[in-house]
């Protein structure tokens, strides 16, 4: 049967109302535990996913991307919820004797507990809150979400539009912070609050006397594709000349129904159709992957948009410098090694995002500029670089521990090098490119780490050889972006697929640039600064451009404030924080801290709590 959003938002809005109890069933989990991550109260939780249920289906004629369902429910959730959080704070600044009988019922977390049939609940309850009160926003949501939704890490993935590497690191990183008893007791906790079945049918019934208008396609074509083959059509009607069809003949296929019976999906029975297969006409003008025709819905519904978002300076670096490297473990930033034109540095710095606050730490053994820093079970390893000036490359790997601040050496790499990139995926570490200072020459080679064994293993080359790149991770595969190739600074993008050891081929990104830094949110990689001017005197490039891996494209985004290049940056609790570089090469580098902040992001800090009500929220 077919389960995907738009067939049965199709069905929907073509009269079966029923056919939305698939969707709420599908979301209802994921849409629950947000909610409460957010205001601790299982009934507010609840009904706040059952209003946003209501209004997904009186707004379903309006949806323009039938593959953003689910982002416009989450949204949908948390805008109901600081809806609900803003009345509970305005609730508190009415005095006591004009609030009406069922505010003051529900103020509180004593008389909370006093609808309950027992006392030890509540007071798991109340613990629960506690604990969870002092993690980050994004530890809560995986937390409520796996504890509280039920959801599998790959299900949390698809929920939040995140990597399955995000989910497992947040997960982890939140599990840190707790005890081994909160965890036991929120397992248990959270498991008997999750939702009823008698959920669902209680919005199937709601929806039922909702009237929304028909959609208007074009007969037995699914409603994506209806709405496609219309753009196509008045296009061709306007100007045939603007679409060209080669390779005549390459079938893609539309479903038509020929035989239906029900089954019992979910909660609910819904009838479901057996398909045969027609054959349309479609040219191969796709990706350019063996004539793989595109995906009709991306092309036509995925068109880029900017990204938003706001860079805000925070407290300088104590030592500036310029090509450094930084990691981030258990929420605090660490900035290692680098160069302020002088001296390699063996400066190891720890930045906390929820204090600004900088600390020395202890120095690295081999001071170095050009490396490459790579987190791996809570242990940053610091791979290779150059130890003086001009680069005289190294082979040496020293492990960090943040929570003991003491360094160990490590296996050698095979190849020293310095303004290579390293990423992490599965637990190894791949190093890849770079230049070989020692004979003047770029170079393509990838090299993996397993931490485990102590080990290194040649694998396959990257296409492009250069240096000077940045690499980021998103869904296990790794994303070589830009740098330097031979004389000519590149907008080159290579994907690595570490389980088959191959490389592909991506979009180019659009400004050229080497020396550039890249990070990763919400499964988006941010290619930021860098230089395109490859003479003595570049100017560092503020400029952001953000990619998305599922659509192979890119997007404009909000420039930071400070130009740079051979610059660091790190992801942490759903913010970039970009830090050092050149200015002006080689004469200005900067101990410049930016944060950025991505449009519609909010957090809730443990700092200066409220005391513990039912519902309270903390503020910075």
């Amino acid at each position: 049967m077919r389960t995907d959003d738009g067939h049965i938002i199709n069905e929907c809005l073509n009269g079966d109302s029923a056919s939305f109890g698939l969707l709420v069933d599908k979301y209802k989990a994921g849409i629950f535990a947000l909610a409460y991550s957010r205001l601790h109260n299982f009934h507010d939780a609840e009904d706040v996913t059952q209003e946003v249920f209501i209004k997904a289906y009186k707004s379903l004629q309006t949806l323009k991307r039938w593959d953003s369902f689910v982002v416009w429910l989450r949204s949908a959730t948390i805008n109901l919820c600081n809806d609900r959080l803003r009345e509970q704070l305005r609730r508190r600044d009415v005095p006591i004797h004009e609030q009406t009988p069922r505010v003051i019922e529900n103020a509180s977390l004593d008389s909370y507990r006093d609808e309950q049939s027992s006392s030890w609940r509540s007071e798991a309850l109340d613990s629960l809150n506690k604990a969870l009160s002092f993690l980050p926003e994004q530890y809560r949501q995986v937390l409520t979400l796996h504890y509280l939704g039920g959801m599998s890490g790959e299900e949390i993935s698809k929920f939040l539009s995140i990597s399955h590497a995000t989910v497992r690191q947040r997960l982890s990183r939140a599990r840190e912070y707790l005890k081994a008893e909160v965890l036991a007791m929120m397992g248990e906790t959270l498991e008997q609050q999750r939702l009823q079945a008698t959920f669902t049918f209680r919005i199937v019934e709601m929806v039922k006397h909702i009237k929304i208008h028909p959609v208007s396609t074009m007969k037995n074509l699914p409603w994506g594709l209806s709405l496609a083959t219309g753009i196509i059509i008045a296009v061709m009607i306007f100007n045939p000349a603007l679409i060209s069809f080669n390779h005549i003949g390459t079938p893609i296929y539309s479903p038509l129904p020929v035989e239906s019976k029900v089954l019992k999906v979910g909660e609910i029975p819904v009838d479901v159709v057996k398909t045969s297969n027609i054959t349309i006409l479609s040219s191969k003008m796709g990706k350019g992957k063996g004539g793989e025709p595109e995906n009709m819905q991306n092309a036509f519904f995925m068109a880029p948009k900017g990204e938003g978002g706001i860079w805000a300076m925070k407290p300088d670096m104590i030592t500036k410098r310029a090509c450094l490297s930084s990691s981030v473990v258990n929420g605090k930033i660490y900035v290692i090694g680098g160069t302020d034109m002088s001296r390699c540095l063996t400066t190891m710095e720890e930045y906390d995002p929820m204090t600004n606050k900088w600390t020395i730490k202890a120095d690295m053994p081999t001071g170095r500029w050009g490396l490459a820093a790579s987190v791996v079970n809570g242990k940053i390893y610091i791979i290779g670089g150059a130890i003086n000036i001009p680069a005289h490359d190294t082979q040496t790997v020293e492990e960090y521990d943040p929570v003991l601040d003491k360094w160990a050496k490590k296996a050698n790499m095979p190849t020293a090098r310095n303004c290579f990139s390293a990423s992490v995926v599965n637990g190894k570490i791949y190093a890849i490119g770079g230049y070989l200072g020692d004979n003047g020459n770029n170079t393509s080679i990838v090299e993996e780490y397993d931490p485990v064994a102590d080990e290194w293993t040649r694998k396959t080359d990257m296409p492009t050889v250069r240096n000077g790149h940045s690499a980021s991770v998103v869904n296990g595969k790794i994303y070589a972006i830009g740098g330097w190739c031979g004389w000519s600074i590149i907008s080159t993008v290579e994907e690595y697929n570490p389980v088959a050891d191959k490389w592909t081929k991506k979009a180019d990104m659009p400004t050229a640039r080497n020396m550039l830094a890249t990070s990763v949110l919400d499964g988006k990689i941010y290619a930021i600064g860098g230089w395109s001017d490859p003479g003595d005197t570049a100017n560092g490039l503020s400029t952001v451009e953000v990619y998305d891996p599922v659509i192979d494209k890119w997007t404009k985004g909000v420039d930071m404030t400070t130009g740079r290049g051979m610059l660091t940056a790190s992801e942490d609790n759903g913010k970039l924080y970009v830090i050092g570089g050149f200015s002006k090469f080689p004469s200005t580098i900067v101990p410049t801290v930016e944060e950025y902040t991505p449009e519609g992001w909010q957090a809730v800090s443990p700092q200066g709590k409220l005391p513990k009500t039912w519902g309270n929220i903390k503020s910075r």
